[in-house]
């Protein structure tokens, strides 16, 4: 009987945080421009901080470098997505001045100035830090920083307000499906060590499901997709059906870093689920994916 009380409790407090979650997404979504900016960056900040407290650099001079930079980062998108919006507005001088032209280079800037900062503090502070922590930091940019900051960019495209529901059609849409599946006909494990409950049944469920979610959606706006794609309803189910293959890679990814550290979830910020990172894991891969596949296949 207390086992049941218990197990209600946290449905409860798991559905609670989603429905939560979903209403500020969502919200975020419609709204886009610098809401949804707002947004993405204040949850990447968080999530790197939890992959930062993963290897215990969070609060050190090492994280600060990572946190630096991922708002340096941030600025280098602001910039170009809200002031230099079209190249054609742009002075001829201004085109050609050396400022245009560093800032056209800022973002390699940025990458390299995250590894020389680093490395500097990795001997200037030597042993402070171990060869594993200085390399977490630069990896978060890569792994946190500009995959979530592609949800943003993905709205941002032609057509963004419908295409960049493709995330979580490929993320959480194909995570309900595979459970579901899974849960009924898993049978074959993919990866018992990794994850015990993953199936290659709940798999293809997942990468099915997306893509029916997919052209579901596709058909609800295919007025409006038209616009932008030539045929949307195979665009959506190819995107749903490849997003959930990479969401899942992702997924388990996440996972992987976890059992490494002896870790249960990244954080506690969402009761029931965990941290941003336990949240946005798979999120975090299929976003650049997206937007990618968005921009091969528009008219």
């Amino acid at each position: 009987m207390g086992k049941d009380i218990n197990n209600d409790n946290s449905f409860m407090i798991r559905f609670r945080s989603s429905v939560i979650l979903m209403a500020v997404a969502i919200t975020a979504m419609v709204l886009g421009s610098y809401t949804l900016f707002g947004v993405i960056a204040l949850i990447t900040l968080i999530g790197l901080m939890e992959l930062y407290r993963v290897v215990g650099v969070n609060k050190m001079s090492a994280g600060f470098v990572g946190y630096s930079i991922a708002v340096l980062y941030f600025i280098y998108v602001f910039i170009k997505e809200f002031i230099i919006t079209d190249i054609n507005i742009i002075d001829f001088t201004l085109n050609h001045s050396v400022l245009f032209k560093i800032y056209s280079m800022s973002f390699l800037i940025i990458i390299a100035l995250l590894l020389i900062i680093l490395l500097a503090v990795y001997v200037l502070t030597f042993p402070k830090y171990n060869s594993e922590q200085i390399t977490m930091v630069f990896f978060g940019f890569f792994y946190v920083v500009m995959p979530l900051m592609y949800i943003f960019l993905t709205r941002q495209m032609e057509g963004g307000a419908y295409t960049v529901w493709l995330i979580f059609i490929g993320s959480w849409g194909s995570d309900t499906m595979a459970y579901v599946v899974g849960r009924k006909l898993g049978k074959t494990k993919i990866a018992p060590k990794l994850s015990p409950k993953k199936s290659l049944e709940g798999l293809i469920g997942g990468i099915v499901g997306a893509a029916l979610i997919g052209i579901i959606y596709a058909l609800i706006f295919k007025s409006k997709l038209d616009e932008y794609f030539s045929n949307p309803i195979l665009v959506f189910a190819l995107t749903g059906a490849i997003g959930s293959v990479v969401s899942q890679i992702g997924d388990m990814a996440a996972s992987a870093i976890k059992r490494n550290k002896g870790i249960k979830d990244y954080g506690t910020l969402i009761p029931g689920h965990g941290g941003i990172l336990d949240r946005f894991d798979s999120v975090i891969f299929i976003a650049p994916i997206v937007y990618l596949l968005m921009n091969i296949f528009s008219r």
